[in-house]
């Protein structure tokens, strides 16, 4: 039985989560990681915040690349899973809206990885990341494209014309969905997740006090190579990005 119903966070199935990032296909290694590595451009030494870290898939990698890490999450199941998973980095329990153990301006970079669509208090983040950036710092925030991945209201079509398309049934309306997080091995542990259209988070980020310095979107790496329909969905996937990056500049 599911302790909470309410919950977030993704602890009751942190060792699945785990187990899913060893995978040499996921998206998270084959389409984040490396725009993000690309885009943050960590410098030895840098202090790096891998915000909602999870089990510490990222941290890592920033450690390999010279950065002081820190590693926070809300859960201590995840948290545990990514302290036995690498020595080197700091890590804490902390709500990403009260990072009680981050003191003020003490952070260069901060990596915030497809969490936020699982957080409530969009505003409490940003301000928390606005007061422990240094002058000039950068959070980097990657959500699922709010314009094409939009909970319970978007879907993959195929027309008479053999072009596969994205249906999009609602946008500017946010909403809140309970989503199963494992469906396959347990579908009656389930988080709450957020759909929010992007002026949403430019309001939030102005009124936080940052600002955005750069937008990407990305695409998904997969590739379809047999079957039917397998060019127009690869058309599709090249035209229709599944992710968004946000760069945002803490200026002083």
């Amino acid at each position: 039985m599911q302790k909470n119903p309410d919950s977030t966070s993704w602890g009751e199935v942190a060792a699945w989560y785990d187990e899913m990032l060893t995978d040499k296909n996921t998206f998270q290694l084959k389409v984040i990681l490396p725009n993000l590595t690309r885009l943050m451009a960590i410098k030895k030494g840098e202090m790096v915040l891998d915000l909602a870290c999870g089990t510490g898939f990222f941290a890592r990698a920033w450690k390999k690349q010279g950065a002081q890490v820190t590693g926070s999450d809300i859960s201590k199941e995840l948290i545990a899973i990514a302290k036995q998973q690498g020595r080197g980095i700091a890590y804490s329990i902390n709500s990403a809206d009260d990072l009680k153990t981050i003191v003020d301006q003490s952070i260069d970079k901060i990596s915030l990885v497809l969490a936020i669509q699982n957080i409530e208090n969009v505003d409490g983040v940003l301000s928390e990341c606005q007061r422990v950036l240094k002058v000039g710092g950068k959070l980097f925030m990657v959500i699922n494209h709010p314009a094409f991945r939009v909970l319970k209201n978007s879907s993959w079509g195929w027309d008479q014309a053999g072009i596969q398309y994205r249906r999009i049934d609602k946008y500017l309306t946010a909403s809140k969905e309970r989503i199963a997080m494992h469906p396959g091995d347990a579908p009656s542990v389930t988080t709450i997740s957020f759909h929010r259209p992007l002026s949403f988070f430019f309001e939030s980020i102005a009124k936080s006090g940052l600002c955005v310095g750069r937008l990407e979107e990305w695409i998904s790496h997969k590739i379809s190579d047999s079957g039917p329909r397998a060019l127009a969905e690869n058309v599709a996937r090249q035209e229709i990005p599944m992710f968004m990056c946000l760069e945002i500049i803490k200026h002083g």
